[in-house]
């Protein structure tokens, strides 16, 4: 058996995309215009005698302070296409349907997210993210779902339960019925029940086959064909925003609406995205400014959205405005085929590459890459010229080396080694040092021109706290004594 959840976003007065769409700015009510007439209004609007249909001049007269908005087909058009690319992540059956919903098969989805009601949860929460309040349906057919969701929201999981579910269902949301309303009101029927109960061949007399081969589809007794929604080959969106927006902080918003549709694209294709750009458009015209990039790499390809999404919010807390920012566009730069999750029965001690290259890319989105760094020795014997750091995401890394991989080295090279003083033939650093290693001789320098002759030993002083230290060699000829020094401190 199919399971089909519908998602019906509400006419939506899209003027913008923030929570505040429903807000009304005047206490006589929020309407809202389509063509110049009401296509809807709020409690106080309706309050005032405000009704579906009147004219804008009508209702300035009986709401003179009302806030009035003109209806934007082509950004509720836009919401809808990014909330079925956000359903993409949880299925590849997804289908815009009419009348703002959006259908998605998930029969094959529901151990993968824990069951139908996890899945309808998270869900949920994704068309939240849009800004948008939505209602939601569950049945085993398509056209069924599409019934249930637009008639307030439901749940119908076996054929049974899904006939009770239509049996209530008002006629004219079936748009087949709608332009027989009148004929069915004189007979008496408002609901689809009262509709089944009529002789099925007067029915097709009277209203032809796409009434009976809409409710035979809802019932599951004719078969359904869909129009999948299609992926493009590259990953470009761009939404833009309600306002001028002078904080980068208010641009989290938008950003989370973009890399929503991004997940559900890379789901769908699954890829893993690398490299991926935000571009912040501010003013056009005459004083036009460039749009401020905003780069974000990933050591470890992803398509999990919180990841991404903690990664964007902390490279935008690094960014400053230069001017205040009217759009936003996410391109995917750098996309690969996603790796199959670990099959391994027992989790790996200090956790996954994975999480390592997460936990790096998170490091260096909030302090910078430059600010993040890992070692990339040089192939020779002496510590101050291996000892070489480059940040994460640099390209100068060697090959190879020749360092040798059995000696101890510490986390910490100092740059310029201390010299030691000795107390008892010993030397001495907070307390007395005691050798815990042999010795490990290091001649070399000769090809350059600075020579190093030192022997160097693992020292732990008296609290435990170890230390590398080494001694320098000194010929017969010379006269004094051999000296001791700090070079490095072990973690």
């Amino acid at each position: 058996m199919h399971h089909w959840i519908g998602v019906h976003l509400p006419r939506l007065p899209i003027e913008s995309f923030c929570p505040t769409w429903y807000t009304p700015v005047s206490d006589q009510g929020f309407v809202v215009l389509e063509k110049g007439r009401v296509l809807d209004a709020d409690a106080a609007a309706r309050a005032q005698g405000v009704v579906d249909g009147m004219r804008r001049g009508g209702v300035l007269t009986l709401a003179p302070n009302a806030d009035l908005r003109e209806r934007a087909l082509a950004r509720e058009e836009q919401t809808v296409r990014g909330v079925a690319f956000a359903l993409l992540q949880f299925t590849p059956n997804v289908v815009i349907a009419a009348e703002n919903v959006v259908l998605a098969d998930v029969s094959a989805s529901l151990r993968l997210f824990g069951g139908l009601r996890a899945l309808r949860w998270r869900i949920h929460r994704a068309v939240a993210d849009f800004g948008v309040t939505c209602t939601q349906s569950l049945a085993p057919t398509a056209e069924g779902s599409w019934l249930i969701a637009r008639a307030g929201g439901g749940i119908a999981l076996t054929q049974r339960s899904l006939a009770r579910a239509l049996a209530r269902i008002p006629l004219t949301i079936l748009p087949a019925a709608r332009r027989f309303a009148d004929w069915f009101d004189g007979l008496g029927c408002s609901t689809i029940d009262d509709v089944t109960r009529l002789p099925r061949a007067g029915l097709k007399k009277r209203c032809g086959t796409a009434l009976l081969d809409a409710l035979d589809r809802a019932k599951g007794e004719a078969p359904e064909v869909h129009e999948w929604l299609t992926m493009p080959p590259a990953f470009d969106a761009r939404v833009e925003l309600p306002d001028r927006i002078e904080h980068v902080e208010a641009t989290l918003f938008a950003a989370r609406r973009l890399t929503l549709q991004m997940t559900g694209w890379l789901a769908a294709r699954q890829l893993a995205v690398a490299r991926f750009v935000v571009c912040l458009e501010h003013e056009r015209g005459r004083a036009a400014i460039a749009p401020t990039e905003v780069e974000v790499a990933l050591g470890e390809p992803t398509w999990h959205e919180e990841h991404l999404m903690r990664l964007l919010r902390e490279r935008l807390a690094r960014i400053e405005l230069m001017a205040p920012v009217i759009a936003l566009r996410l391109e995917a730069k750098d996309v690969r085929e996603a790796e199959a999750p670990s099959e391994s029965l027992f989790p790996e001690p200090g956790g996954t590459p994975q999480d390592h290259a997460r936990l790096m890319e998170l490091l260096v989105a909030r302090l910078g890459s430059e600010n993040v760094m890992e070692p990339a020795p040089v192939a020779d014997f002496r510590p101050e010229v291996a000892a070489r750091w480059v940040p994460v995401s640099s390209d100068a890394r060697p090959a190879s080396t020749d360092l040798p991989r059995d000696l101890p080295r510490p986390a910490w090279l100092l740059d310029v080694p201390i010299q030691l003083i000795m107390r008892g033939h010993r030397p001495f650093y907070g307390t007395p040092l005691r050798m815990v290693s042999p010795g490990e001789r290091i001649e070399c320098g000769w090809q350059d021109g600075h020579i190093v002759t030192r022997d160097y030993f693992v020292a732990e002083s008296e609290n435990h706290l170890h230390y590398w230290i080494f001694r320098e060699r000194v010929g017969s000829r010379d006269e004094r004594e051999p000296r001791w020094f700090l070079h490095g401190l072990f973690g």
